[in-house]
């Protein structure tokens, strides 16, 4: 894989140890965790649940995937301090996945952020940085006359993923990405972190992929997005962009009845349904995501919910 930066980046202090694809845990680290911060699918806020958002939490440090609007309360709802975040990465430039990555690190800065953010995603992950800046040009300028901040933008460096294979690794993760298929949006990534004690993995949006499966394969946690098939045409509506939009949804996005195959032919423990497509209108019963997924998958099935902890 190609990277706008030639060299991967590797955090100083300490060897990176791994067997069998994930860290090895000394007596200091604590296990690896996983917070659902938000589930909801679509770009529209909902009542029930957030945007779509999730961090993990490997020796102290916090890896962000995706920055759904309202991520920074949630990781406060979370107890996930701001200045504790050291990546971010984003799967794809759709709104509900990116709407707060600006603002994340803005917020990140006002909460005491001093430490170097590197921010992963595709093109154009630089440009849409640079941006951000020059329109919060004027508040950054406020806040380090009247606080004393250092400046903000030389804190954040953004890499542009181009294509399958490792993103980065440090002392505490290992993190590798590959494409999945998310028409009119390309490209769009999935993410794999093995980390001390076990491995994760977040489908981004995407239809059935082999290439997720391959990336998932033996994973302790698949966190995969899912549509209910029965109500995409309430989804729909009965608008002019109708047909388009039901067409989208349907290209776009991983049924519920394909899910629990996906998670059995990857051979991942658990699987955690989240990205719910619908959110809320018409709402669907967990049991109901529940029941579908385990007709064709033994592992453990979790139905994710804001600020679960996995």
């Amino acid at each position: 894989m190609k990277l706008s930066r030639r060299s991967f980046l590797v955090c100083a202090g300490g060897a990176f140890a791994a067997r069998g694809g994930r860290l090895q845990s000394s007596p200091q680290s604590a296990k690896t965790r996983l917070i659902l911060l938000g589930t909801a699918g679509g770009p529209t806020p909902k009542r029930t649940r957030a945007a779509p958002a999730q961090v993990i939490i490997a020796g102290g440090s916090a890896y962000v995937v995706d920055c759904g609007n309202g991520i920074a309360r949630q990781l406060a709802l979370a107890r996930v301090p701001l200045p504790t975040i050291r990546h971010v990465l984003i799967t794809h430039h759709h709104s509900d996945h990116n709407a707060d990555y600006g603002t994340l690190l803005l917020l990140a800065w006002s909460s005491g952020l001093k430490t170097r953010i590197d921010t992963w995603g595709p093109a154009p992950l630089r440009r849409i940085t640079g941006l951000f800046f020059d329109m919060s040009a004027p508040d950054l300028r406020v806040r380090e006359l009247d606080e004393g901040k250092p400046p903000l933008q030389p804190l954040v460096q953004p890499h542009e993923i181009v294509g399958a294979g490792p993103v980065f690794e440090d002392v505490r993760v290992k993190v590798r990405c590959a494409l999945v298929n998310h028409p009119l949006v390309k490209p769009a990534f999935a993410y794999r972190f093995d980390a001390p004690g076990r491995s994760i993995v977040i489908s981004g949006d995407t239809s059935r992929s082999q290439n997720l499966i391959d990336l998932a394969r033996g994973a302790d946690v698949l966190v995969h997005e899912v549509l209910y098939l029965p109500a995409v045409d309430e989804i729909a509506g009965a608008g002019p962009d109708a047909a388009n939009l039901k067409q989208h949804l349907i290209n776009s996005h991983t049924s519920l009845s394909e899910v629990g195959k996906i998670a059995a032919e990857a051979g991942v423990k658990t699987l955690v349904l989240s990205h719910f497509v619908p959110a809320e209108t018409p709402e669907v019963p967990d049991q109901v995501w529940l029941a579908a997924a385990k007709a064709h998958f033994s592992g453990e099935v979790i139905v994710g919910k804001d600020l679960m902890e996995i």
